[in-house]
């Protein structure tokens, strides 16, 4: 059983900026603790990265064990979550245990000073049973959608996606499902290029596609390394800005219509509309955050031809129009 520790006699202040906070407790997986330490607890300064002060706090005091049969050192104890700008629940137990009510009263005090909480795989349910996602959209792993559903009705639960992001709040579905949403995190605080970073570090994509639905889309181009289909798909990364049919884009593979759209899928688990799509929305990022072009500009370089076509696309993808992407992530000189 975990032992008493010695309390937390951190000085406690108002939310200070650039503090990720993340709650562990006993039997924990160390994969999942690992994601969100991972993405927020490695210097990146050499990047233009601000780096994060990364802390992880114990449900309950003292050493910690977990899944995976050795144990963790804790130091901290909640009350490092009433100064953290940002708090991080990677998971819970497996059979869904009841939320100790100071985890609970943490969370809910953290949320009402404007902290953002994110919940990993089952760490849903934590912030489901503080009362954090009642009206709003959520998502957890597949496996528990139906029981998430059961015990919370007032949830708009999303069983599809990978995360979702309402207001300041957070959630994710299973395993590795919570490095997307972590990347998302960093993307959203310090733009693409330091979460392409990241995820290429870690070698995992900075944000997959396939047949899940996302909620917030953020498309990459997929590792086809070594497919037939590669240099088409490289030869289309550079001509972007041009008009493709699909019978065209198969005569240049050398297949038929039916078996290129049947290889497209295979090699990069999405149609070529939505591909070429995807990778427009990533280039006119790009090009937003690193350049002085207009929008129009920026529309005609990515392929959508006009600055109407452009808005229409991305704000549906990215959640914001092109103007307000730039004004929040264009890099500084």
């Amino acid at each position: 059983m975990p032992t008493p520790a010695q309390p937390d006699t951190h000085p406690v202040s108002p939310l200070v900026p650039d503090t990720v906070a993340v709650v562990a407790f006993d039997g924990i997986s160390p994969f999942h603790l690992s994601v969100p330490c991972l993405v927020f607890g490695e210097d990146r300064t050499a990047e233009g990265v601000h780096r994060y002060r990364l802390v992880v706090c114990g449900v309950e005091p003292g050493p910690l064990r977990t899944s995976a049969g050795f144990g963790i050192d804790v130091g901290h104890g909640l009350k490092v979550l009433q100064r953290a700008q940002t708090i991080v629940v990677p998971s819970w137990r497996d059979d869904l245990a009841p939320v100790p009510p100071a985890l609970r009263a943490a969370l809910r005090a953290a949320h009402r000073r404007g902290a953002r909480i994110v919940g990993l795989c089952l760490g849903a349910f934590v912030l489901a049973d503080a009362g954090l996602l009642d009206g709003r959209a959520a998502t957890t792993h597949w496996a528990l959608a139906a029981e998430f559903a059961r015990r919370y009705p007032q949830v708009q639960l999303r069983p599809e996606v990978l995360y979702v992001e309402d207001g300041l709040v957070l959630t994710s579905a299973g395993t590795a499902a919570g490095i997307d949403c972590c990347l998302h995190l960093l993307r959203q605080q310090h733009g693409a290029e330091a979460a392409n970073r990241a995820a290429r570090r870690m070698v995992v994509a900075p944000h997959r596609q396939g047949g899940q639905a996302q909620y917030i889309q953020q498309p990459v181009a997929p590792s086809v390394r070594g497919d037939r289909l590669a240099p088409l798909l490289q030869w289309l990364g550079e001509h972007l800005h041009e008009t493709h049919t699909l019978e065209a884009l198969a005569e240049r593979a050398v297949m038929s219509p039916r078996t290129f759209t049947r290889r497209f899928r295979q090699s990069t688990g999405t149609t070529v509309g939505h591909w070429l799509q995807n990778q427009r929305i990533a280039l006119a990022q790009r090009l937003l955050e690193g350049g002085d072009q207009s929008i129009e500009a920026v529309a005609v370089e990515a392929g959508f031809g006009s600055a109407v076509s452009l808005r229409q696309h991305f704000s549906a993808s990215v959640g914001i129009a092109p103007s307000a992407y730039r004004r929040q992530f264009r890099h500084p000189e």
